[in-house]
């Protein structure tokens, strides 16, 4: 029996250590209220971690015996890890997703785990930073001996991952929506948020139905601005719209007056297209208002949530935009084959969290069902074979598409899982 003294002592090295400490509000505008409260269990969840970890320690220093009980449980666990900007300017990305990974891990537990064993969730809060997604992973591979990883909020964090994702040959669901993701194809690597390739497409096609020839371009310095940039100029290039004005302001800046001013200059200007996430797409449209431009502004699938709508204001009305099916689910026709399972989706997130679920949760979302439909096909924990699964998965309906993989494709969405969208007095109008 430890003695009461030896607890005490334990009991006062964490709260030294590990005093219980609320989350910092970030600087930028996306901290919500709704965010907050999501944030909860993954302070507690990271808290109950480190306090094990030390009790592991400090009783090994006090000589005291471990029984081999806890380790042959934790083996038969199916662990999950995770990277997510849960805090600070991504929080809006990695705070929905977080809470829908909690959430459907729950619900496999509830239903006997995956293959009779329990799912476990290790996750870290990595920001924006890709230095820490890169140090998240090594631990999460190396020290935590995940079976899989879900995660990657940005494209910067996703991307910079990859190397250690392949030389470990673990199964890799990238949340982030950049194309260089999945192209050129990884072996390891999967990818379930629609790209961002497909949303310049789908924006592109919207202009040319219009009649737009000559497009100013603004965008964030970001791995997602840059990378989507370049696919617009690319599209834009092979459809025929002249970009005549390309102008680059700092990713999460609020300085974007003077970059719209030069794109103003140009009088042949027929819309404009800003590409970025976070703050930035509602200062630009703010300031577009402003500046007096009477040609439509384009935003991205970055900006399809609440928040954007919040900040922008009414600066916001008739900026169009390509968006994720679960923004306008209600709007959805009756035959569509996903809005039964969107509509489950929101249910259960709204019952589980009270606060309505963002596009960024249904990335997660599919992330995990895709990964337990795999391990099940696959019948087995093994690397390879849950590959080969998810390699193969075909016909699955999330809350995106209807994805069908191939070797040759690891992400499996056509463009029919963007829909065109107009904001109109605060609201998504398909346009469509």
């Amino acid at each position: 029996m430890i003695q009461k003294s030896i607890w005490a002592q334990f009991i006062g090295l964490v709260e030294i250590i590990d005093p219980i400490r609320k989350p910092d509000v970030p600087l930028e505008g996306s901290w919500n209220y709704n965010n907050s409260l999501i944030m909860l269990n993954l302070f507690s969840k990271s808290r109950r971690f480190r306090i094990r970890l030390l009790a592991a320690v400090f009783f090994a220093l006090c000589g005291l015996a471990v029984s081999a009980a806890p380790v042959q449980a934790q083996q038969k666990t199916v662990r999950i890890g995770s990277f997510l900007a849960v805090t600070g300017q991504g929080s809006f990305i990695g705070a929905p997703a977080l809470a829908t990974l909690k959430l459907y891990i729950d619900l496999l537990n509830l239903q006997g785990g995956l293959l009779g064993r329990k799912v476990e969730l290790i996750d870290y809060d990595v920001g924006i930073d890709t230095r820490t997604a890169q140090t998240a992973i090594r631990r999460l591979i190396d020290i935590d001996k995940v079976d899989a990883i879900i995660g990657g909020s940005t494209t910067g964090a996703a991307m910079s991952v990859l190397p250690i994702i392949q030389q470990a040959r673990i199964p890799f669901l990238a949340l982030a929506g950049s194309t260089a993701l999945v192209s050129p194809l990884r072996k390891w690597v999967f990818k379930t948020s629609q790209t961002d390739r497909m949303a310049c497409g789908k924006i592109l096609s919207d202009m040319k139905k219009r009649g737009v020839r000559f497009l100013g371009l603004i965008s964030g310095d970001g791995g997602f601005g840059r990378s989507m940039r370049a696919h617009c100029l690319d599209i834009a290039k092979n459809i025929n719209i002249n970009v005549i004005a390309d102008e680059i302001y700092r990713a999460q800046s609020r300085r974007v007056v003077e970059p719209l001013k030069r794109i103003k200059l140009k009088k042949n200007v027929q819309a404009v297209l800003n590409v970025g996430f976070g703050s930035s797409p509602a200062y630009v449209t703010q300031n577009f208002r402003k500046l007096g431009f009477e040609v439509t502004l384009y935003q991205t699938h970055g900006v399809a949530t609440q928040d954007f709508l919040d900040f922008a204001g009414t600066a916001a009305d008739g900026v169009r935009l390509p968006v994720p099916p679960i923004v306008i689910a209600d709007k959805l026709p009756p035959n569509d084959p996903i809005k039964s399972i969107l509509k489950s989706y929101m249910r259960l997130y709204k019952k589980r969290w009270d606060v309505e679920p963002s596009v960024y949760g249904t990335h997660a979302f599919d992330a995990i069902r895709l990964y337990a439909l795999a391990v099940r096909r696959a019948g087995s924990f093994d690397r390879e074979k849950i590959r080969q699964a998810l390699e193969s998965t075909n016909g699955y309906v999330g809350a995106n598409g209807v994805v069908k993989m191939s070797p040759k494709d690891h992400l499996g969405l056509d463009f029919n899982a963007f829909r065109m969208v107009e904001i109109q007095s605060g609201e998504w109008v398909p346009i469509e």
